[in-house]
Formats: structure tokens, sequence, C-alpha cells
């Protein structure tokens, strides 16, 4: 099975892993910072980029909008809050050509219908189903009937949550990512064996991993366990203000992650058992009988 992604095909015979830089809320509403998160991405060998797309008046609730918050632009609601860091047409329409200029994808999770509608004015190669949505069947509909393909997370979720998903939205053009919502995850919440538990369950769908563990070691793992698609949020500094940035990785990191992945797909080999030329020349040497 096999799900392509723009010119990129993701499969489960040794296609490489597809990787996912996710910008989400880390610009903080800044165009400029947005596109030096894209730069970063591009340079650490990236295959695409992802942002957070939501309608504020849709997805915060009534009891948290008029709650005050400190931000770098002073105290307000976290209503303006939300409204401040979202990006609208004229910002994605920027974004659009940008990655386009870069050679980059890009898509968006999204939080809501309308988003997903907003969404669909810039073709994107795929829709992202966030951890908290996979519970909203209407949701899902609105996603399934775009005939996009589609990447879920499974974080918050149980067994049957996720096959309940799956079902309504099917196993074709659909790549379910193991995940744990918590930010950051401590390494024994991880639980990467979860990877080859979906395997199983879904033997006609890719398999990946998004994480948002410290470090990127846990990542690798992964792709040793059979993740195809890695999602990683990336910033340009731990430091900068967002409950998100904390957790991502910053440039150098993301680069030595993708590095790492490409090594560990190297070093995975066929699974056929031979001997290698230069064996050959040291048996030679060393075995007598």
């Amino acid at each position: 099975m096999h799900v392509q992604l723009g010119r990129t095909t993701i499969d489960t015979n040794g296609s490489p892993v597809y990787v996912i830089g996710e910008i989400g809320i880390n610009h903080n509403g800044s165009l400029k910072v947005a596109k030096e998160l894209i730069d970063v991405a591009v340079d650490a060998g990236c295959d695409a980029v992802k942002f957070q797309k939501r309608t504020p008046e849709i997805c915060v609730p009534k009891e948290q909008r008029d709650k005050r918050r400190d931000t770098p632009w002073g105290e307000m609601s976290y209503m303006q809050y939300r409204e401040r860091v979202e990006f609208g047409e004229k910002e994605y329409a920027e974004i659009d050509a940008y990655c386009k200029k870069k050679g980059i994808a890009w898509f968006a999770s999204c939080w809501d219908a309308p988003s997903i509608a907003f969404m669909e004015m810039f073709s994107p190669a795929c829709h992202k189903i966030p951890s908290a949505m996979i519970t909203d069947y209407m949701l899902l509909k609105a996603f399934g009937g775009t005939e996009r393909p589609l990447i879920m997370s499974t974080g918050m979720s149980t067994r049957g949550q996720i096959r309940r998903a799956v079902k309504q939205l099917g196993q074709g053009d659909l790549i379910v990512m193991h995940c744990n919502s918590e930010y950051p995850c401590p390494v024994h919440h991880l639980n990467l064996r979860g990877i080859q538990t979906l395997q199983t369950v879904f033997p006609t769908c890719p398999i990946g991993y998004s994480g948002h563990e410290l470090g990127f070691q846990p990542t690798l793992t992964a792709v040793a366990l059979g993740a195809v698609v890695v999602e990683r949020h990336i910033t340009l500094a731990k430091n900068m203000w967002g409950s998100d940035q904390a957790c991502s990785l910053e440039p150098a990191e993301l680069t030595e992650m993708v590095q790492g992945i490409r090594s560990v797909e190297k070093s995975l080999g066929t699974g056929s058992i031979v001997v290698t030329p230069a064996e050959k020349e040291i048996r030679e040497k060393l075995r007598r009988i």
C-alpha cells in the first residue's frame, strides 16, 4: 500500500522516510519567522513543513475567551491571543509562494471544518488530522470529503477510538501516526512499540511517528521500528515565547536528526543475509575451514 503526497510516494517497502518540520504556531504570528523556519526545514533536508489552522470563534471555548494572558505583545484576552497568532489568506498565500520557491511541500493541521475549506484554496498535498480531533466524526467526514491524502495522529486515543476513526476514513490514502500528546513527553511514556502494533492492526496503512520528546534519539528508534513518516516541531530557539517551543528542535538539532534518519535507513538494509565483498576479503584471511 502506498500514499502519494505530491511528488513523493510513501510506502512500507523501503521508500525514504518522509520528514515533516512542524512549524505549527511557533511563528508567533510573524510571517518573517515563518519564512525563517521554512528555510531551516529546507536546509535540514525536510520534505515538508506543517502549520496549524483554526477558526478561533469555533475552537476557543467560551469560558476561556476572556481569560487574561501575558504575551510578547502585552496583556490580552486568550481570544485576542488566538486571533493574533492566526494567519489569514494573505499570509498563507505568501507561505504558499515561498514554499514553492524553496521546493518544499506544506500543509496544515485543521481544527475545524471552515479551516479545512480554507486550506483547500491552496490545494495542499494532504491534510493533517490532529490527535485532539479524531473522535469528532463530523470533522472526519469533512476531511474525507476533500478526497486528499490524510495524515492522522493518534495521541490521547484508545485502540478502539483509533479503529473507529480509521474505519470512517478508510485505509486508502491514510497515514496513521503513533503519538503521545504530552508536551514534552517523557521517554518512558513514548511507547514506541505502538508503531509495530499499528502496523499489525492497519497493515495497508503506512505508519509514522509524531514525536514530542526532548531531543531526537527516540525518533531515530521510531524509524528503526518502521515509521515511514516523521513529524517534529521546529523552532528558531527553544527560549522563544510559546507553549510548543520547549519540545521543538532547533536548527542544528533538526539537521542532525534528518542526517541520523538517513543513516538509520541505510543501516537497515534489505534483510537478506549476504556476505559483502569486503567481508569476502576478510574471510580469506581469517577463516581456515
